[in-house]
């Protein structure tokens, strides 16, 4: 099966960024989804309202679904999309990135903690006539390499546990050359590859810096082509402060 992907860090809701404040993005943002097309879609930095949106707008096609980081469920989430026509969601669920994955809002703490609660969340889907696979989705912490390294082996065990082919997105906030964003590519009993490898820097500051690569999507699927979107930014109005990045794969 050609599953076509896309990792994507749509940027919190933040006032100060102007210009660039999420209601200002929404539509461009909605419209470069419906343009891609893709079968399956990891967000990141979805908080309560900006989930709410995507569920909303882009319900005709995709099933959206998520919870937030924080003991309550609420606030950002690494929701994922996938289309309602194609899929059949098998099972589904959310741990926390901790030594307590099933206590909301816990979070890697002392040295090098995890400043903010962190999640992944995965879905076992089918589609007629294929086997079923896991999509799994995060966002790793931006501060603590300690936590970026635990948590990406807590997703690796997990992926482990799964049978049946995987993709992995995210915004890992690692560069390629660290132990967290090689730790997927050593997972035994799997040829695991990252479909991104050729795709260049992804996180650019809304144009305020030279990009770099910290968005990745992993997979022991076949990967035959990924590439970051083109963001034009007519009237200085970005998609986000990171390009969506996509990837074909066979599973």
């Amino acid at each position: 099966m050609l599953c076509h992907v896309m990792t994507f860090n749509v940027r919190c809701e933040v006032k100060s960024d102007g210009i660039n404040y999420f209601p200002n993005r929404e539509d461009k943002l909605i419209d470069a989804i419906f343009k891609e097309d893709p079968d399956l879609i990891g967000f990141q930095e979805a908080g309560d309202r900006i989930r709410e949106r995507l569920r909303v707008r882009l319900r005709d096609r995709y099933t959206v679904i998520g919870c937030g980081r924080q003991k309550d469920y609420r606030g950002e989430s690494c929701c994922i999309a996938y289309k309602q026509d194609t899929f059949d969601l098998l099972s589904f669920s959310t741990f926390f990135l901790s030594s307590e994955p099933n206590a909301p809002g816990s979070r890697y703490e002392g040295s090098d903690q995890s400043i903010y609660p962190r999640l992944c969340v995965s879905a076992q889907l089918s589609a007629k006539g294929a086997p079923p696979f896991w999509f799994f989705n995060t966002h790793l912490d931006h501060e603590g390499k300690t936590a970026r390294l635990l948590s990406m082996n807590q997703i690796v065990q997990e992926i482990s546990r799964c049978e049946g082919r995987f993709v992995l997105t995210g915004d890992m906030n690692a560069l390629p050359d660290t132990p967290e964003a090689a730790l997927p590519l050593r997972m035994k009993g799997r040829a695991v590859v990252d479909a991104t490898v050729h795709v260049g820097g992804t996180f650019h500051a809304f144009g305020q810096c030279e990009p770099v690569k910290i968005d990745y999507i992993y997979t022991d699927g076949q990967p035959l082509e990924a590439y970051a979107l083109p963001d034009p930014h007519e009237g200085g109005v970005y998609l986000s402060d990171h390009y969506p990045v996509c990837a074909k794969i066979e599973l």
